[in-house]
């Protein structure tokens, strides 16, 4: 967990590594995510019960956490079992700050700038919404739609970002 926790001065936001006290926040929000129909009925959610397991076994995985007046209102993983494809999982923010510009992009931008680090050539991420916004913000970060396929009477929309030949300037 050698991550350095960094500052979102204009929302006011605090993006750190993932802490054992912040366990209960963390299954609020993928709660949340379930009552929203984002999480497919037989996800079984082990990874959030299992933390450092999932995402502090390696220093190629990891999970963050996003902080506004002392309180987790988002959250955001990195996981992998390929060599050079990273996952990008459990995006999720809490609905009463979802209007909030920002919250999410700093979320993305901090996962991906770790993928880089670590050599990853590929992230990939999927998300059940189809929600303009979160389509658009994918697209902005360098994400390309692949594919849509439907799992349990709802569609998965999947994305990827080739990091190896990214066509957008570093901190644009």
């Amino acid at each position: 967990m050698s991550e350095q926790a960094h500052e979102n001065p204009v929302l006011g936001l605090t993006v750190r590594s993932f802490e054992p006290k912040d366990q209960q926040a963390v299954s609020t929000l993928y709660d949340q995510g379930l009552l929203a129909g984002q999480i497919a009925p037989n996800d079984s959610g082990a990874d959030i019960d299992n933390m450092h397991e999932a995402y502090f076994d390696n220093d190629r995985h990891h999970f963050w956490v996003a902080e506004l007046d002392g309180q987790v209102i988002a959250m955001i993983g990195v996981a992998s079992d390929e060599a050079h494809t990273a996952e990008i999982r459990r995006l999720r923010v809490n609905p009463d700050h979802q209007q909030t510009t920002g919250i999410a992009s700093t979320l993305l931008e901090t996962a991906i700038a770790h993928c880089k680090h670590h050599g990853y050539l590929k992230v990939r991420l999927d998300t059940r919404f189809e929600r303009d916004a979160a389509v658009g913000m994918f697209d902005h970060v360098g994400f390309q739609h692949t594919r849509t396929k439907s799992m349990h009477g709802k569609d998965l929309l999947e994305f990827y970002l080739d990091l190896y030949r990214s066509d957008k300037p570093e901190g644009d």
